[in-house]
């Protein structure tokens, strides 16, 4: 089943049940996808008005990589319940089961393995959104800052889906090295996140 070609009422319906599959992962990429689509907006309020003419070839530059990265993030929303599925049954398998640890560290290692694609996505998306905000038209600077509010708790949701999968691991030196590059992405793009949000709430205060 494809989350992201349900409706938005069936995709909540899912999420709010008690079914695996979609959660926290799906609904972060989604998350992200929006965000990226409201700065990719701003981009489409400001192409063709001669005040930013100056700037439209950067512009319509941006929305490719903008486009390019929602298509990415809804392709994330789909692929973190194709990684999860096989965890959640591994949970399952009997404690005395020989196998089950080597079967429960591979499902850990791909299920983990997402949520960082999504954490990665996010990062170029909010690096996006800034070169929005700041050369976009300003009758759109607010969809900027939901854009970028989006796509921080989008990296910060996808970040709790790789710690508690990192936590479980046996390969300790393994879920360092995931978990460094999650520490690394959240602190430098949670911060750049904020810088544009509050540059937005000074422009229209």
């Amino acid at each position: 089943m494809s989350f992201v070609k349900v409706s938005s009422a069936e995709f909540v319906s899912v999420l709010a049940s008690k079914a695996p599959v979609p959660g926290g992962g799906g609904a972060s990429a989604l998350v992200g996808a929006i965000g990226t689509a409201l700065g990719n907006m701003v981009g489409s309020l400001t192409v063709g008005k001669k005040k930013y003419a100056d700037v439209e070839a950067e512009i319509i530059a941006l929305q490719a990589k903008a486009t390019e990265l929602q298509n990415e993030l809804l392709y994330l929303v789909d692929q973190d319940a194709v990684v999860f599925e096989p965890l959640s049954k591994a949970y399952g398998i009997p404690k005395e089961d020989p196998n089950r640890e080597s079967i429960m560290e591979a499902a850990l290692k791909d299920a983990c393995s997402v949520p960082m694609d999504i954490m990665r996505t996010c990062a170029k998306s909010i690096d996006v959104i800034a070169e929005f905000a700041a050369k976009g038209s300003a009758l759109a600077i607010s969809d900027a800052g939901v854009g970028v509010a989006f796509a921080k708790a989008a990296l910060m949701g996808a970040s709790l889906n790789v710690f508690i999968n990192t936590k479980s691991m046996t390969d300790k030196a393994y879920a360092s090295e995931i978990e460094a590059e999650a520490d690394e992405l959240l602190g430098k793009y949670c911060a750049l996140a904020d810088k544009i949000y509050e540059s937005v709430i000074s422009r229209l205060r």
